[in-house]
Protein backbone atom coordinates (compact mmCIF):
# COMPACT_ATOMS: atom_id res chain seq x y z
CA UNK A 1 0.00 0.00 0.00
CA UNK A 2 1.22 3.29 -0.97
CA UNK A 3 1.73 6.03 1.45
CA UNK A 4 -0.81 8.21 -0.20
CA UNK A 5 -3.50 5.34 1.05
CA UNK A 6 -2.22 5.27 4.59
CA UNK A 7 -5.04 7.65 5.66
CA UNK A 8 -7.52 6.09 3.14
CA UNK A 9 -9.50 3.40 5.40
CA UNK A 10 -11.58 5.25 8.47
CA UNK A 11 -12.99 3.73 11.97
CA UNK A 12 -16.32 4.41 13.62
CA UNK A 13 -15.89 4.62 17.70
CA UNK A 14 -17.50 1.12 17.27
CA UNK A 15 -14.96 -0.54 15.30
CA UNK A 16 -12.03 0.94 17.55
CA UNK A 17 -13.96 -0.18 20.35
CA UNK A 18 -14.33 -3.89 18.53
CA UNK A 19 -10.71 -4.18 18.03
CA UNK A 20 -10.04 -3.09 21.66
CA UNK A 21 -12.09 -4.97 22.60
CA UNK A 22 -13.72 -2.18 25.23
CA UNK A 23 -17.54 -1.23 25.39
CA UNK A 24 -18.46 1.84 22.51
CA UNK A 25 -18.59 4.26 25.48
CA UNK A 26 -14.69 3.49 26.27
CA UNK A 27 -13.75 4.32 22.77
CA UNK A 28 -16.08 7.32 23.10
CA UNK A 29 -13.88 8.39 25.94
CA UNK A 30 -10.61 7.93 25.17
CA UNK A 31 -11.88 10.29 21.88
CA UNK A 32 -13.15 12.92 24.34
CA UNK A 33 -10.00 12.68 26.48
CA UNK A 34 -7.97 13.38 23.62
CA UNK A 35 -6.06 10.07 23.84
CA UNK A 36 -7.33 8.88 20.74
CA UNK A 37 -7.37 11.62 17.87
CA UNK A 38 -10.50 11.80 15.66
CA UNK A 39 -12.74 14.33 13.69
CA UNK A 40 -16.81 14.69 14.08
CA UNK A 41 -18.71 14.27 10.64
CA UNK A 42 -21.97 16.69 9.87
CA UNK A 43 -24.15 14.10 11.40
CA UNK A 44 -22.25 14.26 14.80
CA UNK A 45 -20.77 10.25 14.88
CA UNK A 46 -16.74 10.22 15.67
CA UNK A 47 -14.20 8.79 13.16
CA UNK A 48 -11.12 7.88 13.06
CA UNK A 49 -8.35 7.22 10.57
CA UNK A 50 -6.21 4.36 10.24
CA UNK A 51 -2.52 6.17 11.63
CA UNK A 52 -4.25 7.77 14.28
CA UNK A 53 -5.68 4.59 15.80
CA UNK A 54 -2.15 2.57 14.94
CA UNK A 55 -0.55 5.19 16.41
CA UNK A 56 -2.70 5.11 19.32
CA UNK A 57 -2.44 1.23 19.58
CA UNK A 58 1.23 1.40 19.20
CA UNK A 59 1.49 4.21 21.97
CA UNK A 60 -0.19 1.28 24.44
CA UNK A 61 1.21 -1.58 23.17
CA UNK A 62 -2.15 -2.83 22.02
CA UNK A 63 -2.10 -5.83 19.45
CA UNK A 64 -1.92 -3.93 16.00
CA UNK A 65 -4.93 -5.54 13.57
CA UNK A 66 -3.93 -6.89 10.56
CA UNK A 67 -5.73 -4.44 8.20
CA UNK A 68 -3.31 -1.69 10.21
CA UNK A 69 0.38 -3.67 9.77
CA UNK A 70 1.39 -2.13 6.59
CA UNK A 71 1.46 0.96 8.82
CA UNK A 72 3.98 -0.81 11.08
CA UNK A 73 6.87 -0.85 8.22
CA UNK A 74 6.49 3.34 7.69
CA UNK A 75 9.42 3.97 10.51
CA UNK A 76 10.30 0.68 11.68
CA UNK A 77 14.14 0.76 10.89
CA UNK A 78 14.26 3.85 12.43
CA UNK A 79 15.55 2.64 16.09
CA UNK A 80 16.36 4.83 19.10
CA UNK A 81 18.43 3.76 21.74
CA UNK A 82 18.93 6.47 24.89
CA UNK A 83 22.19 5.52 26.91
CA UNK A 84 22.05 7.75 30.30
CA UNK A 85 22.19 6.55 34.04
CA UNK A 86 19.06 9.30 35.33
CA UNK A 87 16.47 6.81 35.27
CA UNK A 88 13.36 9.61 35.17
CA UNK A 89 15.45 11.55 32.30
CA UNK A 90 15.77 8.40 30.29
CA UNK A 91 12.35 7.24 30.63
CA UNK A 92 11.35 10.78 30.33
CA UNK A 93 13.11 10.80 26.88
CA UNK A 94 11.18 6.95 25.89
CA UNK A 95 7.76 8.20 26.58
CA UNK A 96 8.33 11.45 24.54
CA UNK A 97 9.90 10.38 21.67
CA UNK A 98 7.09 6.76 21.53
CA UNK A 99 4.92 9.35 21.33
CA UNK A 100 6.71 11.59 18.69
CA UNK A 101 8.13 8.73 16.88
CA UNK A 102 5.00 6.20 17.32
CA UNK A 103 5.94 3.65 15.22
CA UNK A 104 10.18 3.63 16.06
CA UNK A 105 11.99 1.42 18.15
CA UNK A 106 13.15 2.73 21.14
CA UNK A 107 15.29 0.74 23.99
CA UNK A 108 16.92 1.71 26.83
CA UNK A 109 20.48 1.47 28.37
CA UNK A 110 21.36 2.72 32.02
CA UNK A 111 25.31 1.94 31.83
CA UNK A 112 27.97 0.95 29.94
CA UNK A 113 27.54 -2.84 29.64
CA UNK A 114 23.90 -2.16 28.57
CA UNK A 115 24.69 -0.03 26.20
CA UNK A 116 27.31 -2.35 24.57
CA UNK A 117 24.76 -5.24 24.36
CA UNK A 118 21.95 -3.48 22.66
CA UNK A 119 23.99 -1.37 20.71
CA UNK A 120 25.25 -4.70 19.00
CA UNK A 121 21.64 -6.36 18.86
CA UNK A 122 19.40 -3.75 18.21
CA UNK A 123 21.93 -1.52 15.55
CA UNK A 124 20.00 1.75 16.01
CA UNK A 125 19.91 4.67 13.87
CA UNK A 126 19.67 7.43 16.75
CA UNK A 127 22.21 7.19 19.45
CA UNK A 128 21.45 9.64 22.28
CA UNK A 129 24.36 9.50 24.31
CA UNK A 130 25.00 11.00 27.56
CA UNK A 131 28.67 11.53 28.28
CA UNK A 132 29.03 11.35 31.85
CA UNK A 133 28.11 7.56 32.69
CA UNK A 134 29.55 6.57 35.85
CA UNK A 135 32.76 4.27 34.88
CA UNK A 136 31.94 5.06 31.56
CA UNK A 137 34.33 7.23 29.17
CA UNK A 138 31.58 8.71 27.13
CA UNK A 139 34.52 9.96 24.76
CA UNK A 140 35.69 6.38 24.13
CA UNK A 141 32.71 5.01 24.05
CA UNK A 142 31.75 7.64 21.12
CA UNK A 143 34.96 6.78 19.17
CA UNK A 144 34.26 3.11 19.91
CA UNK A 145 31.02 3.16 18.44
CA UNK A 146 31.94 5.74 15.25
CA UNK A 147 35.22 3.17 14.86
CA UNK A 148 32.98 0.41 13.85
CA UNK A 149 31.93 -0.13 10.57
CA UNK A 150 28.26 -1.45 11.88
CA UNK A 151 27.24 1.77 13.31
CA UNK A 152 29.20 3.83 10.51
CA UNK A 153 25.12 5.59 9.51
CA UNK A 154 24.41 5.83 13.16
CA UNK A 155 23.73 9.33 14.13
CA UNK A 156 24.75 10.18 17.85
CA UNK A 157 23.16 12.94 19.98
CA UNK A 158 25.64 13.50 22.97
CA UNK A 159 23.83 15.08 26.10
CA UNK A 160 25.61 16.35 29.27
CA UNK A 161 24.62 17.84 32.42
CA UNK A 162 28.03 20.30 31.74
CA UNK A 163 27.46 22.88 29.13
CA UNK A 164 30.75 23.05 28.47
CA UNK A 165 32.90 24.20 25.13
CA UNK A 166 35.39 21.87 25.77
CA UNK A 167 33.23 18.72 25.89
CA UNK A 168 30.97 19.46 23.51
CA UNK A 169 34.58 20.06 21.07
CA UNK A 170 35.85 16.63 21.76
CA UNK A 171 32.64 14.98 21.76
CA UNK A 172 32.24 16.35 18.28
CA UNK A 173 35.63 15.13 17.34
CA UNK A 174 35.21 11.79 17.94
CA UNK A 175 32.53 11.46 15.94
CA UNK A 176 28.91 12.58 17.90
CA UNK A 177 27.10 14.42 15.26
CA UNK A 178 25.15 17.13 17.86
CA UNK A 179 25.93 18.14 21.20
CA UNK A 180 22.66 19.35 23.78
CA UNK A 181 23.54 20.57 27.41
CA UNK A 182 20.81 19.11 30.16
CA UNK A 183 18.00 20.33 30.59
CA UNK A 184 17.72 19.32 27.11
CA UNK A 185 15.36 21.09 24.45
CA UNK A 186 12.76 18.54 23.63
CA UNK A 187 11.72 20.54 20.71
CA UNK A 188 15.22 20.75 18.97
CA UNK A 189 15.50 17.27 19.72
CA UNK A 190 12.58 16.59 17.88
CA UNK A 191 13.46 18.81 14.82
CA UNK A 192 16.63 16.62 14.82
CA UNK A 193 15.39 12.99 15.08
CA UNK A 194 12.70 14.07 12.83
CA UNK A 195 15.71 14.92 10.17
CA UNK A 196 16.87 11.34 10.61
CA UNK A 197 13.88 9.60 10.48
CA UNK A 198 13.14 10.89 6.43
CA UNK A 199 17.07 9.24 5.95
CA UNK A 200 15.82 5.66 7.29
Amino acid sequence: MSKNDKKIRIFSALEVANICGVVNQTAINWIKNSHLKAFTTPGGQYRIYAEDLHNFLNGRGMRIPEELQYLNSEDSSFKILIIDDEEELNDMLKSYLARKFPAAEISQAFDGFEAGKLLTENKPSVIILDIGLPGVDGFKLCRKIKSDPIFDKSFIVSISGLNSDKDREQILKEGANEFMAKPLDFTLLTEILENQSQKN
